[in-house]
């Protein structure tokens, strides 16, 4: 009886300490989320040939500190931002659409607040100047997928960062713009797959609603690195991972 008598507790003692256990877990893993990465994937084509379809990678979202969309889930407890650092040009950047804060876009910052922005027959000019860019074989970027086609260029931002851009040609419908002038606390946004994208350059014309110019306070984080990327299905479809998988993405930083 005095066994079975201390048992008893024993096993209560037990249960509670797997409840405490899973609830530190999850607060830690709330913390992470909220103040360090959150994880993100991929669901559409703006982003090559930076990012591909399926790619799934990790948002650091101490960078340019914090916001209400990042802390407070959009809930208007402060304006603004605080404990950050201001975001770079060439940056990608995961922010909240602003006609519709629920959503997530992810992008590239190529205008700064007072910069001029315009894009003449498919070459980005910032401050009337035109940027760099040089035209490279798709052959060698690894991971590229083969229908995305077009012709695949290095551009070289007037603060030296370098990346891979994607056009179709340059004469599609945002391949010559009017001028964009970035207003204070906002930035400009483009996607690297620069015929396919739905971005700052976006106005609301033809049917198309705007994405406009991003305030800084919708900036979520910048995309650090893939951990994982996937050809075809989900990630939760093990199955599909012998054939699908591209090794060689994960594991990388993103330019």
């Amino acid at each position: 009886m005095a066994e079975q008598a201390t048992a008893m507790p024993k096993k209560a003692g037990s249960f509670l300490e797997t409840i405490k256990t899973i609830v530190i877990a999850v607060v830690i893993a709330l913390l992470v989320r909220t103040f360090a990465y959150e994880p993100f994937n991929i669901p559409s084509g703006s982003m090559v040939p930076t990012l591909l379809v399926g790619d799934y990678l990790f948002v650091s979202k101490f960078s340019y500190g914090y916001s209400r969309y990042t802390i407070a889930f959009g809930l208007p407890l402060f304006d603004g931002r605080i404990l950050g650092s201001e975001p770079e040009r060439g940056d990608v950047v995961v922010f909240r659409l602003p006609r519709d804060p629920s959503v997530d876009y992810i992008k590239r910052i190529v205008g700064l607040p007072g910069d001029s922005i315009q894009v003449i027959d498919g070459i980005l000019h910032i401050n009337g100047e035109a940027v760099e860019r040089e035209r490279v074989d798709p052959s060698t970027i690894d991971g590229l997928p083969p229908y995305a086609g077009g012709n695949i260029y290095i551009e070289t931002l007037p603060n030296g960062r370098r990346h891979y851009i994607r056009e179709l040609s340059d004469g599609d419908r945002y391949d010559n713009t009017g001028v964009y002038v970035v207003p204070e606390d906002h930035y400009f946004v483009m996607g690297d797959n620069r015929d396919s994208s739905e971005d700052s350059r976006v106005v609301r014309e033809n049917g198309f609603r705007p994405v406009g110019f991003i305030p800084e306070e919708n900036l979520v984080g910048r995309a650090e690195f893939l951990w994982f990327s996937l050809g075809e299905g989900s990630f939760w479809q093990i199955w599909r991972w012998p054939t699908e998988l591209r090794i060689d993405r994960m594991f990388t930083g993103i330019q």
